[in-house]
């Protein structure tokens, strides 16, 4: 059954992380995967989960950090970039799916470090990721991993990010053949200037309908 509104999703003893469940999960369900630093409420990715639902998706924001970690990642900057543990977050967020009796594709919808994460998970689950979407992500922070992702990634890099577009390039020769980079001309890191964070949510929406697809 699709659910709607904050779900707590248990990640160890006592300690549960938050995500925001919205739309119809007709075409099937995306996570989304933020960048160090950010958090389910980014406005960016809440943009292209409105979009996706309004595609026939279900979507999954998440905080990847329990409150406690979230409060000395403030403080250290510790977690943000523990590729690890974020990476074991999707996963544990994907049985949580599979325990509410959930058993449509999954896809994930990484972005800047949390596209590594993104990856990480892809690569262990093969057969649970339909697909996966980076934007202006850090695809060389899973570097060891890329060969081993099968599942359909696209990834979407702004064309004035230069030095990500440049990592992107480098990785997209390391993913499966269906994989692909797609620039988004004038765009920047964070797709702020007008209608680039648009295409952006299109580009996805795009690639997980050929990839995902309806389940009948």
């Amino acid at each position: 059954m699709p659910m709607e509104g904050r779900v707590d999703i248990p990640v160890g003893s006592h300690q549960v992380i938050h995500g925001d469940v919205g739309g119809v999960p007709d075409e099937g369900t995306i996570v989304f995967v933020h960048g160090s630093g950010s958090s389910r409420h980014s406005p960016r990715n809440q943009h292209v989960a409105e979009i996706l639902q309004d595609a026939g998706f279900e979507t999954v924001l998440l905080d990847l950090l329990t409150a406690d970690e979230e409060e000395r990642d403030r403080r250290t900057l510790e977690h943000r970039f523990d590729i690890d543990l974020l990476a074991g977050r999707v996963l544990l967020t994907m049985a949580w799916l599979l325990d509410r009796g959930d058993d449509r594709p999954i896809g994930l919808f990484g972005a800047s470090t949390g596209a590594a994460a993104a990856l990480r998970a892809a690569a262990s689950e093969p057969d649970r990721i339909g697909a996966v979407v980076s934007r202006g992500g850090r695809p060389d922070l899973a570097e060891e991993v890329l060969s081993d992702v099968g599942a359909p990634t696209l990834l979407i890099v702004g064309s004035s990010d230069s030095e990500v577009l440049q990592l992107n390039r480098r990785a997209v020769d390391g993913l499966s053949e269906e994989s692909s980079l797609q620039i988004v001309e004038g765009a920047g890191h964070l797709f702020e200037e007008p209608g680039k964070l648009d295409r952006v949510a299109q580009l996805a929406a795009d690639w997980f309908q050929e990839h995902l697809g309806p389940r009948h």
